[in-house]
């Protein structure tokens, strides 16, 4: 201990200094081996929260945080692209662009997430269909993205472990909010995964960590400044999540409306965002006919070959996919209805996700049990016009759980106008 000089590197933080790479492999991975106290780093977090991080030394701690657990070695693997989404409300997009990717050539060897609170996660989504896996070994994982194109598994602890301790820390410390530490701890998880190429999906508004754009172009640009300085190809799509992506948010109502759209009858935004992600990959690989490429996938088939295949891989029932009305869906049904005639100004996505959860469709908690089967359909989507007492939101609950406190959530984030609002882009901006 007589090396770790730890009130030192505070003070300097404090001081307004930078770090550089050794101070922080001796604070980060100190604290990652139980050397340096949480009284110690809670300390430096707040420092850092309060005078920020200088764009190398954010790099360096990144780097240093993705070294501090094991790293995926896709260097067998040819056109590797991993995708990242910072959280909203309805975002299926993953089950969606994946398999458009592999089917185009790319080799998607990925570690996803479950939802925590009013954000899905795609382990979640996936686990919908009966039999599914997100446990495979390395020598399955790897083999498995080789050959299909496409591989996803859970993340595992050993992956930039030092994210995990300081996230938990950060969260009990005021210190969750403060850029530098939300792009090294994001970019973190994609570094050690491998992958050369990343598509970075900022979500930006009521359902989104950044509410506003000029946060997550803030966020964009530290992510892709990450990700160049430690060699990889990183673009941003910033993307609207004022209002839930498609018309499904809860778990197998999400994986229908996923299938839906890689038959080519999805909805507008989701497809569009999908294409949008999908033209970022082909890009950085140097294609010229991205979007045309994109767009064919979904309607020739096969990125839907691509996902069954996928699924079958990793223990899934295919017959899911080719049938998707064999999905659990709970069976109690409950509508939120227009209280005047007008236009749908807005439907709230932050009220959309946190009605979800209230029907036991998130979780709390880490490794809460959840129920695939509830959610929320928007029967309308804003811009369009309604009758009063027209149904504009369905609740799929079950035996009336959560139900109360959906419906209130639902309608306090229900708005009608008398006039029909200015539609908001899907895309908001690019960085790379």
């Amino acid at each position: 201990m007589t090396a770790l000089n730890i009130p030192d590197l505070i003070r300097k933080k404090r001081d307004g200094d930078s770090h550089s790479r050794a101070d922080l492999e001796q604070l980060v991975l100190g604290y990652t081996r139980g050397e340096v106290p949480d009284y110690q780093m809670s300390a430096w977090l707040m420092a850092v929260y309060l005078r920020g991080m200088a764009e190398q030394e954010t790099a360096d701690l990144t780097v240093v945080m993705a070294e501090s657990g094991d790293l995926m070695n896709l260097a067998g693997l040819e056109r590797t692209v991993d995708k990242h989404s910072t959280g909203g409300v309805g975002d299926k997009t993953s089950l969606i662009l994946t398999p458009m990717l592999a089917a185009l050539g790319l080799t998607v060897a990925k570690m996803s997430g479950r939802g925590l609170a009013h954000t899905g996660g795609t382990i979640d989504k996936l686990e919908s269909i009966p039999g599914w896996t997100s446990e495979l070994s390395e020598e399955q994982f790897l083999r498995q993205a080789q050959e299909i194109g496409l591989a996803l598994v859970g993340q595992s602890k050993d992956l930039a472990p030092a994210d995990g301790k300081l996230y938990a820390l950060r969260d009990v410390t005021a210190t969750v909010d403060c850029l530098p530490l939300i792009a090294s701890s994001i970019m973190s998880k994609k570094l050690a995964s491998g992958a050369h190429t990343v598509v970075l999906d900022v979500k930006v508004g009521a359902g989104a960590f950044m509410r506003t754009l000029e946060a997550g172009q803030g966020l964009a640009r530290a992510m892709v400044d990450i990700g160049t300085r430690a060699g990889r190809q990183v673009r941003a799509v910033l993307t609207d999540m004022d209002t839930p992506l498609g018309h499904m948010a809860g778990n197998s109502l999400e994986v229908q409306e996923a299938l839906a759209t890689l038959r080519g009858q999805g909805p507008h935004d989701l497809t569009e965002l999908c294409v949008a992600l999908a033209v970022e990959a082909l890009v950085a690989h140097g294609e010229t006919q991205a979007e045309a490429l994109a767009r064919q996938t979904l309607q020739d088939g096969s990125a839907l070959e691509r996902f069954r295949a996928f699924v079958a891989a990793q223990g899934g029932d295919p017959a899911y996919v080719d049938d998707p009305t064999r999905f659990d869906v709970a069976p109690g049904r409950a509508e939120v209805t227009a209280p005047t005639a007008g236009f749908v100004a807005k439907v709230d996505a932050l009220a959309v996700g946190r009605a979800v959860l209230a029907l036991g469709g998130g979780r709390e908690r880490k490794g809460e049990a959840i129920d695939h089967g509830v959610g929320v359909e928007l029967l309308k989507k804003p811009g369009e016009a309604v009758a009063a007492g027209e149904a504009v939101l369905r609740i799929y609950h079950r035996e009336g759980r959560g139900l109360d406190t959906a419906r209130t959530l639902l309608d306090a984030g229900l708005s009608i106008s008398a006039a029909a609002p200015t539609p908001e882009p899907m895309i908001l901006g690019r960085v790379n």
